[in-house]
This record gives C-alpha cells, structure tokens and sequence, in this order.
C-alpha cells in the first residue's frame, strides 16, 4: 500500500500530484504498538507467553476442566489469545493476566499459574506437554516478565483510550489529532519514570505470592537476579571499553525500560508527524480556537500548509486571504452563531426515535426482495461550536460564496477527509468468523449474504420480522403453508 515506487499511494500521486494521503489513524497506532511490542526481546518474550498460554489451555476439554476448577473468578473469564486482526488483542491478554497498572485486583496471574500447576502434577498429561507448562511456569514466576508487564500496562492506559475513539464512528480529525497529541505528552511525561514502574511491580508480586503461598509453596522472583561480569584483561596502552552496568536493575532500566519508552514515544511522532502540520491549520477553524484568534491573531506559520493545497483548486486561496477571512470570521462569530437554526439535516442509515423535532421521511427499497430502509434525513441539534456548524451557519446567511469563499473551500477540505478505515478492515475480521470450518463450503451467493448481515447489522436489525417471512413465503406454496398457516 505504501511502497515507494509502487504503492498506492505512489500511484495516486502520479494520477492527483495535489491529493493528500490520509493514512487511518486507529491503524497507524497499531503500527506504532507493534514496533513497541517488537523493539526488545523481553516484551516480545511477553507477549509471545500469554499468546501461547491462552493457546495452550484453550486447546483442549482437558485443559480447560483445570482451567475451570482452578480459577475462582466470578466472572468466569477466560484467557485471550493475541490475534493479528484485532487491535485491542494484547492489551485484553495482558490486563486479564496482570490486571491494571498498579492495581491487580482483578488480575488472573494466581489462576493461571496454579492451573498450570495443576497441569504439571497431572501424571495423565503427555510428559511434552508438562515440560512446556514448566517452562510457562518459570516465565511468570520471573521478576523481568512482571517489570516489562508493568511498562506495556502503563503505555496502555494512554493508547487504549485513544484506540477505542479512533475505532469509532462520527469522529473528526481536529479530535483525533488532540487525542494523540495528548498521548505523547502523557506517555512523554513517565518515559524516564522506572521507579513508578518498580513500585507498581513490587506492589503485584506483593500480592501475587500473597495469592499463591496460601495454596502452593511458590513464590514469585523479588528482584532481578544479579549477574556476574566478565572483565576483559587490556594490553599496556589499549584503550578500555565503557565497563559494562553491574547492577541489574539500572541495567533493565537502561536497555529494556529506557528502550521501550523511547521506541513508543518517537514511533507515535513519527508515524503522525505527516498529518501534524496539516492538523495546527485545521486546528484554527476550529470555532474553539477562535476567541485566541480574535484577541491574539494568527502565528506567522499558520494556514501555509493548507494554503498549498488549496491554491491547486482556487488560486486566491493564499496564506494571507486565508488569515484574513478567518480572522475577520473570529471576530464577527459571537453574532453570527445567534443564528435561529438550532437544528440541521444528516444522513442516516439507522432508524431512530423521533425528537421532539420529528424526522423527515425516507422511501425505502427492495434488496433480495426484502424491503430495506435508505438512508434518512435526521434532524440533528446544532452545537454551534464544531467545523459544521460554521459550515451551515455561513451558508444560511449566504456568506459562503462572497465574503468567505476562501475560508468555505477550507471548511469543505476539513469536512470531507476521513480519519479512519475501520468499518472496511473489519469487513476482512468478519470473514473468518462466518466462513469458519464448519462452513467452509458455503456458496459464494450464501457467504454474501452472511457477510452482508454481519457488517450492516444495524440496517438489519431495523428490518421488520413478518415482512421478512411474508417475501419469504411467496417463494413457494411449501414455504407458503409452512410459514402462512
């Protein structure tokens, strides 16, 4: 997709020099967890044990009868393998095991660990598979596995927000460039905090052998293991390397906590940096930002990057008309958004209740011979205080193709970029779990029709169950007398 020659993105830009390529952002995160993940060989050791955990105790009756007579979670959770497709997947699997940072109440290490302690004293078990549970055992019993637990649970509790908002609908650039400019200031304020990371640790394993010595004589690593240097012996007159760290804790802190820190910090200012200029420009339409404007006026950087590009549609769209417009537009908003429209007109897919405003009416169509509702004309409040509120009120009062002409083209680059592709990734996600192996030979006609129910299950469930039987029954007079009497 991104190749540099061959890409599409390359190849767009061969056919439109002046397009601008807006990668999705809830995927541009994942990419940035995914070098974090990968940047140090104890976090892919992580990440590699849960997944292979979960793996394993899912993997049969057997195991999983352990499972269950073992955990004591009264929500009856089960571990999560880390799938490629799902983007919240490893931060499920690590909260699940270790709980939150700081706080593992909820956490099911002590389960985990005593099931497969339970499997390791099965003399029933294949003696393979008992090895491989020894092996688990003694990855989590580690005092490394609950410090780099600990580090991704505190990146965590910055970038899940942010993921979860990305993945929604109805949401706009302007805030999905706050969110992420918020995560890198709360992810720069703790990348050199090893301590908190320390107490947090020494606060789980606190409490993990608390859980674990009232049933098993185990116990959970306290400290890392001290490891001893070899010292190299120097020539008279050769020059001595840097003397390699002793203690082990300042050298987890320097190559796997500093590092990992680091890797997260300069992936998610890199990887958004391109739309980062375009962003400061739109952050300026924002109507919030407008009483800063009209007291301070613009900086001097401001509205180049969006003038670039506008100057290919309109060539008085200039850095200086763009400033004055919008300066002049800042200053007359407190009387323009007096305005009497209170509501405005949206497109929707969903059925939904009527306002006190009521709905406008939409015909509906026939699919397959069932009746499904086209998108409607909803009636929405009006804010007064976002992008298309100051598109709509402008052009009420006509001021879009005059006074303004400059600014309407920015406001309408603003609101026709999109931030995210979800909705169609999730499509490919959906796949695998309609054509599983108990359907794999579903006809292609059937596994459209699947596929379809399953992505637009908001269209489907406004559909009206008797309409749906009726067009069925008038397949046939057997369908008829089974469905009709």
């Amino acid at each position: 997709m991104q190749g540099t020659y061959k890409g599409f993105s390359a190849l767009l830009s061969e056919e439109a020099p002046n397009q601008i390529h807006v990668w999705c952002y809830a995927h541009v995160l994942n990419l940035v967890l995914a070098d974090t993940t990968g940047s140090v060989i104890q976090s892919a050791t992580l990440f590699n044990l849960l997944n292979d955990i979960a793996v394993f105790i899912r993997e049969s009756y057997k195991l999983m009868r352990h499972w269950e007579e073992t955990s004591t979670d009264r929500r009856h959770r089960r571990l999560s393998p880390i799938g490629q497709t799902r983007w919240w997947a490893k931060d499920a699997a690590l909260t699940k095991v270790f709980g939150c940072f700081g706080n593992p109440d909820r956490a099911l290490y002590a389960d985990v660990v005593l099931t497969l302690l339970a499997v390791q004293q099965d003399q029933t078990m294949k003696p393979t598979a008992r090895a491989k549970v020894k092996g688990y055992i003694e990855c989590l019993l580690k005092y490394e596995t609950v410090l780099t637990a600990q580090i991704f649970l505190r990146i965590f509790e910055q970038t899940s927000p942010l993921s979860k908002y990305l993945q929604t609908s109805g949401m706009d650039l302007l805030t999905a460039h706050r969110l992420v400019v918020g995560t890198e200031d709360g992810l720069k304020k703790c990348v050199r905090d090893f301590s908190g990371v320390k107490e947090a640790a020494d606060r789980f394993v606190e409490w993990a052998n608390g859980e674990l010595l009232d049933k098993e004589e185990i116990e959970v690593e306290v400290a890392l293991p001290e490891k001893r240097q070899k010292k190299k012996e120097s020539m008279p007159g050769e020059l001595a390397e840097d003397e390699p760290l002793k203690a082990a804790e300042r050298d987890f802190e320097v190559h796997v906590h500093n590092v990992i820190m680091d890797t997260v910090t300069q992936s998610i200012h890199e990887r958004f940096a391109e739309s980062g200029k375009l962003c400061l420009d739109f952050a300026c339409l924002d109507p919030k930002n407008f009483p800063e404007v009209r007291d301070k006026g613009l900086p001097p950087s401001a509205m180049h990057h969006l003038s670039s590009y506008l100057m290919a549609f309109d060539d008085q769209a200039t850095t200086g008309a763009l400033k004055t417009q919008l300066e002049s537009l800042a200053t007359h908003w407190e009387r323009l958004k007096l305005s009497a429209l209170e509501e405005y007109k949206v497109r929707s897919s969903e059925e939904e209740e009527e306002s006190p405003g009521g709905t406008e009416e939409g015909e509906g169509n026939e699919r397959d011979g069932v009746e499904v509702p086209e998108l409607r004309n909803v009636k929405c409040r009006m804010c007064k205080n976002c992008a298309l509120c100051v598109y709509i009120i402008l052009g009420q009062y006509n001021l879009l193709t005059d006074a303004y002409h400059t600014l309407c083209l920015a406001y309408k680059f603003l609101l026709t970029l999109s931030t995210t592709q979800v909705a169609c990734e999730r499509c490919f996600s959906t796949l695998k779990f309609v054509k599983n192996r108990l359907r794999s030979t579903t006809a292609q006609e059937h596994l459209e029709a699947f596929m379809l129910m399953a992505t637009e299950k908001g269209i489907l469930m406004t559909l009206d169950n008797e309409k749906v039987i009726d067009k069925v029954a008038e397949k046939s007079d057997l369908l008829r007398r089974q469905l009709m009497f």
